[in-house]
């Protein structure tokens, strides 16, 4: 199946699921198409044989797009940009510390305290999965992201400091969390496990490759793609404002994430940090100084557009993605195993850090349950588990991704609102 004819399906499923859920459902919509989606990729597998010509094609569907190529490579630039367009720079800067240790440090403890239990509990329960393996699923599952977070906390109704705090951890661990996976993905030897899309050739790695390179990775891609954020922002704000055309203003910002994106695959630094810090400059201080109110109506207007359309997408093709998966009694197992957790790490990794900020930020009492339960895992996460070479351990570490981030999406996403409007209810004078 050729490029057009796969996207074209896509966008028209997309377009029908859209329609479905406002005109039947009301859910959010990053909830409804994913689940229409996935319940009727699911009836296609329950239908078996009688499904079997249309389950064919939608696979040779989803191999043509290539989901973590899809994502990686291209819609995630846009996403990453267009939320960090309409972020406030000033409360994010007030929260810096607590989300630079929830980021970094959470998301390292995450990696490495979830790879070792489930490591630990599966062996007891008698599967078998290396160490490294466990780590790799530690590492592409601790990071929220910030593409599934965005849309439904503008629902949420939490309270404004929580929700930049969770916006602006997910913004930033995306980015440190694909690092992390790219480097224990080299000592797994993965092969291509970083070079498909994540702005890195850590899949290529020595034998040798140690401590020592994971640092020197760490620093490069992690550091570079901030620097270079903050230069593509300084390029295109001087180019903003030296110009009053709002078609060619946003035309600029369009090529610092097409652009810029693939130039930080070319530097091999982090092109999802890149893009976060060069939209969070660009909305603050480039809104701010170098664009007129027009020009600002229609940037807005283009990225909340560009932001809404792929997102649809996005989870449309989350919920196909359960076509691909190996369904075999010892991956339910596992997954049940994965889900609490999960969900006790994410707690340990983001209570003691507020504990001890709390008071400095004046959080409400009730800030780690959000942070925990709004925590949702998402495409990135089944992106880097579908970028691992085949094997029977992809096979379990990619259902564990994909249970993790159904529940994460449809249960947490649908109940992440319910929690903040009860909590401020329970804490009000």
């Amino acid at each position: 199946m050729d490029w057009y004819a796969a996207a074209a399906i896509i966008v028209s499923l997309t377009a029908f699921f859209s329609y479905a859920n406002r005109k039947w459902f009301g859910l959010p919509t990053v909830i409804g198409v994913m689940l229409g989606a996935l319940v009727v990729s699911l009836l296609l597998i329950i239908a078996g044989t009688f499904a079997q010509p249309v389950r064919a094609e939608l696979l040779v569907l989803l191999q043509s797009l290539d989901f973590d190529q899809l994502l990686m490579q291209g819609m995630l630039s846009f996403l990453l940009f267009a939320g960090a367009l309409h972020v406030d720079l000033g409360s994010l800067r007030d929260q810096a510390p607590l989300i630079a240790t929830l980021a970094l440090v959470g998301v390292v403890f995450s990696t490495f305290t979830i790879g070792l239990i489930v490591w630990w509990v599966l062996g007891l329960l008698g599967i078998t999965v290396p160490l490294l393996w466990a780590l790799v699923f530690g590492a592409l599952i601790s990071p929220t992201d910030p593409i599934a977070v965005l849309g439904l906390l503008r629902q949420a109704k939490a309270p404004k400091k929580v929700e930049t705090l969770i916006v602006g951890e997910s913004l930033f661990n995306d980015g440190v969390g694909v690092v992390v996976f790219g480097a224990i993905a080299a000592l797994l030897g993965s092969g291509h496990g970083v070079d498909a899309g994540h702005n890195g050739d850590a899949g290529h790695a020595p034998a040798e490759f140690g401590v020592g390179a994971i640092v020197n990775l760490f620093a490069v891609e992690a550091l570079g793609g901030v620097l270079l954020g903050l230069g593509l922002g300084l390029f295109a704000y001087w180019m903003l404002k030296a110009i009053d055309d709002y078609s060619v203003e946003v035309l600029i910002t369009l090529a610092v994430v097409m652009g810029g994106y693939a130039l930080a695959g070319a530097l091999h630094t982090s092109g999802p940090l890149a893009m976060v810090v060069a939209g969070l400059f660009l909305g603050n201080r480039g809104r701010a100084f170098a664009m007129s109110k027009r020009t600002r109506e229609h940037l807005d207007t283009f990225w909340e557009l560009i932001d809404e359309i792929l997102n649809a997408v996005l989870f449309v093709l989350i919920g196909m993605e359960v076509l691909v998966l190996s369904f075999e009694a010892r991956y339910f197992v596992a997954a049940a195993v994965a889900l609490p957790v999960v969900l006790g790490v994410r707690l340990l990794s983001v209570g003691p850090p507020v504990a001890l900020l709390r008071r400095r930020n004046e959080f409400p009492p009730y800030t780690v349950t959000l942070l925990t339960w709004g925590g949702l895992r998402g495409g990135i996460s089944i992106a880097l588990a579908l970028s691992l070479p085949a094997g029977d351990e992809r096979g379990l570490i990619l259902f564990m991704t994909y249970a993790v981030v159904a529940f994460s999406i449809l249960v947490q996403g649908l109940t992440v609102g319910k929690i903040a409007r009860r909590a401020a209810r329970m804490t009000a004078p």
